[in-house]
């Protein structure tokens, strides 16, 4: 009844006083929006009559997650949140309806957008795959900085079905680490694989045709399959590999935390079967691992051995009988300095070989900022506290004579811990004084049973002169 009432004395005001939206809006309380509104439908309804009463129906399904999707869009707002991504986590509360409702909602939330319209040429099972490289900036929980993070992409391009790894570098050695990695996720290797114009893959281009790699054509051959590149400029020709890429993107690594580089990779081989082998896609309206159930027959058969990807260089060893690697040097056992010797890098390992190329020896590759310049060679030998064992300190004290005999038992019987170092010590007097003055020293000590070497060697220092002492003035007495 008030809604009628401010709804009457809007219109009365507005056609009969001449009042403003904005002198109504101020005058009831409520926005120049809603007073439009009120003011056109009356409008309407003057110009086309009363239309049927529309009856409420049963509330949506979405309505009890609405705060939930407003908490999802206030908390990813850079990147936003796609839809996709809002049905998964609005799933895992508990809804039930479908993912249509869903968008229609989103997109009158924060508006939608016109995609421009872009065509598939399709190839046959097992004709072609596509692969590229795509960094991201990514805040990993644990250091809460961000990173930045390359990830490399591989799709056969009829069951769309993909392989995502998360690189260090984009260099050949890693590509090739990659496309076989692929090629043994997808237990096979399709007759034509296409890629971008990188330096790993293609050298040039002349007279539009590119110039494939000398390397980059020899790892072709042994997987039998025909390189491809797109053209300069042209990256939509790639666009099976490029539109994964926003998939992984806007929902791989939207609305998720990660704490480190490896709890990403382990989510992301999660994600590839559980979300990415499982969706419908877009343009096929079946699920790549299906469309993979049939495109399998066609691929072909991997090699017995894979294609060798480990570095292989000459060096030669110095003096100090090393190779230099990488900044640091490796120990080489069986050569001479001057000699020349193949080294190979491969799985973490550095492997030297002879003249004949023979294996001569292994080590583990010095880790990255590693202080120990030196990898293989032998920790030097710490010289002992002495330079001759305590048998060795006893003969030569008994040779002294039978007062040192007598000392050393009791030394060994009144410092029972200490009297190897006792001994030591009275031997390295010798250094010093005459054995004479020690013995005398001794027997003083055995007379006042006293079995500290440093008493013996304070007796010396105040009564006896060293050997080689110099005195330049005689010792006389003031008279």
């Amino acid at each position: 009844m008030k809604d009628i009432e401010l709804e009457h004395n809007i219109i009365t005001l507005y056609h009969r006083n001449g009042w403003s939206a904005r002198r109504l809006s101020r005058e009831f309380g409520i926005s120049r929006d809603r007073v439009k509104r009120i003011i056109d439908r009356h409008e309407r309804k003057r110009l086309e009559g009363n239309a049927p009463a529309v009856t409420a129906g049963q509330g949506s399904k979405l309505d009890p997650f609405k705060d939930y999707i407003t908490e999802i869009l206030d908390t990813h707002k850079s990147p936003p949140v796609t839809v996709q991504r809002v049905f998964e986590m609005l799933s895992e509360k508990g809804y039930t309806g479908g993912k249509t409702i869903v968008s229609v909602y989103l997109s009158k939330v924060r508006g939608s957008h016109v995609n421009k319209t872009v065509y598939c040429v399709e190839q046959s099972p097992g004709q072609r795959a596509s692969h590229d490289w795509s960094d991201y900036m990514v805040r990993f929980t644990d250091t809460e900085n961000r990173q930045k993070v390359t990830f490399f992409s591989y799709v056969l391009n009829y069951s769309r079905r993909q392989y995502v790894e998360l690189v260090t570098d984009k260099t050949q050695r890693t590509l090739f680490q990659c496309l076989i990695n692929a090629f043994v996720y997808m237990d096979g290797v399709p007759r034509e694989i296409k890629s971008d114009n990188q330096k790993a893959c293609v050298d040039r281009w002349e007279y539009g045709k590119p110039v494939f790699n000398r390397t980059f054509l020899d790892f072709a051959s042994h997987y039998r399959f025909t390189p491809l590149a797109i053209r300069p400029g042209k990256p939509i020709e790639n666009l099976k590999v490029e539109r994964p890429f926003y998939y992984l993107e806007k929902n791989f690594l939207n609305a998720r935390s990660f704490t480190n580089p490896a709890h990403m990779k382990e989510q992301l081989n999660q994600w590839l079967t559980e979300v990415n082998d499982q969706r419908i896609h877009r343009t096929t309206k079946r699920k790549p691992i299906d469309l993979y159930g049939e495109e399998f027959a066609f691929l072909q058969p991997l090699p017995r051995k894979h294609y060798d990807i480990s570095v292989k260089e000459y060096r030669v060893v110095d003096n100090e009988s090393c190779i230099s690697w990488q900044g640091y040097f490796y120990m080489v056992a069986g050569l001479s300095p001057g000699q020349s010797c193949l080294v190979r890098q491969s799985d973490g390992k550095l492997t030297i070989y002879g003249p004949n190329h023979q294996k001569l020896t292994e080590h583990p590759l010095a880790t990255k900022g590693q202080s120990e310049k030196y990898i293989g060679r032998r920790a030097p030998r710490v010289p002992s506290r002495s330079s001759f064992d305590i048998e060795d300190v006893i003969s030569r004290l008994e040779a002294m004579g039978e007062p040192i005999r007598v000392y050393i038992q009791e030394v060994k019987e009144h410092k029972p811990s200490r009297w190897a170092h006792h001994l030591k010590k009275v031997l390295s007097l010798k250094v010093n004084y005459c054995t004479h003055d020690i013995i005398i020293a001794v027997k003083r000590a055995l007379r006042y049973k006293v079995y500290d070497s440093r008493a013996i060697e304070s007796f010396l220092q105040v009564n006896v002169q060293k050997k080689n002492e110099i005195t330049l003035f005689s010792q006389t007495t003031n008279k």
